[in-house]
């Protein structure tokens, strides 16, 4: 049973307080957050209560801690955990730029800590499950996948945009479906509701044979989370909320006309619902985070991952407000 405390107890931080007290692989010691509702959630969940994290580090026996304050906060935080040895989980984005988010793994790996970056919909089962089928060559060759999600404004938000708020989610998945990284992005971006930063954007990020189309926004009034991927021998299209996945398997017949022109034809597609095992992603990444202590081996989503993801959403930023295409290999060092 692995000792933890949770640092920041807002719209996320909260449910890793639920969770962890509802697991046995964990024990939840404490909590640390100086808002007074944070003293109420120790006391439902029956653990200490500090205002200060920095109190919680030094008197508390600790193993491992989940950081969910303000993106701002996550280095100094992670910063000062790892110092204390004690293994971390970050909420996404690991930091709020890409030499602050370098400099925890660096710190982390120096220290033998493990560092696992909460980029939530890798552990979704129903991404899981598109892995396997996408691996297994059902859909054939990948040609495109189109995300979207879309919702309305958070009004928790309050250091981001959908760069790093949503389309960092995207991003990590479709470096996590076909395991690389694009060569390079492109963006179209606005600031329609929001005052001061951007609401709603279009990437598009080029994995050579693979193109990938993110739109996120926060100016939709309905809350939409899905993906379709085209491969020359199918299609699929998940629903991350309802954790569902449907696959259509192409009918394709070759062959020449009576002028010897080539013509391909479709049949009708056969359909299937693919049978996902539905499970809360957030307890399912928690988990991993523990496994990955209990046996040290790497977490599913590792702090080179997380710096990955955020590297490209910065670029794809980037791309977005200067209005060209961008080479993933250009530097960025700023938020």
């Amino acid at each position: 049973m692995v000792r933890v405390c949770v640092i920041g107890t807002g719209n996320m931080g909260k449910n890793h307080v639920r969770v962890y007290s509802e697991l046995e692989e964990a024990e939840l010691i404490a909590i640390a957050d100086p808002s007074p509702e944070a003293k109420k959630l120790s006391e439902r969940f029956g653990c200490r209560y500090y205002p200060g994290y920095e109190e919680m580090l030094e008197k508390e026996e600790i193993e491992a801690v989940s950081i969910a304050t303000p993106t701002t906060l996550h280095y100094e935080v992670a910063e000062r955990c790892i110092e204390h040895e004690v293994h971390i989980l970050v909420e996404k984005p690991l930091a709020d730029n890409i030499v602050r988010a370098e400099k925890i793994v660096k710190l982390a790996e120096d220290k033998g800590v493990i560092l696992a970056v909460g980029h939530i919909e890798r552990h979704n089962p129903a991404i899981k499950k598109l892995k396997e089928i996408i691996d297994e060559g059902v859909l054939g060759e990948v040609t495109s996948v189109i995300s979207k999600r879309v919702g309305i404004f958070p009004p928790q938000i309050k250091d981001s945009n959908v760069y790093i708020d949503l389309a960092v989610h995207d991003i990590d998945i479709f470096n996590y479906l076909f395991s690389a990284l694009p060569e390079r992005v492109f963006s179209k971006s606005d600031v329609v509701l929001a005052r001061d930063k951007e609401d709603q954007a279009i990437i598009f990020l080029d994995y050579g044979n693979i193109f990938c189309i993110s739109q996120v926004n926060w100016i939709t009034p309905v809350k939409i989370r899905n993906l379709a991927i085209t491969g020359n021998k199918g299609y699929a299209e998940l629903d991350f909320v309802n954790q569902e996945l449907k696959v259509y398997e192409s009918i394709i017949s070759k062959s020449y006309d009576s002028f010897g022109e080539f013509i391909i034809k479709f049949g009708s597609s056969r359909v299937r619902n693919i049978v996902v095992e539905k499970a809360e992603p957030l307890k399912l990444e928690i988990l991993d985070f523990l496994e990955s202590i209990e046996k040290g081996k790497q977490p599913l989503v590792s702090g080179e991952d997380g710096v990955a993801a955020l590297r490209i959403a910065l670029l794809a930023q980037k791309a977005g407000r200067e209005a060209r295409l961008i080479e993933v290999g250009e530097s960025i060092t700023t938020h």
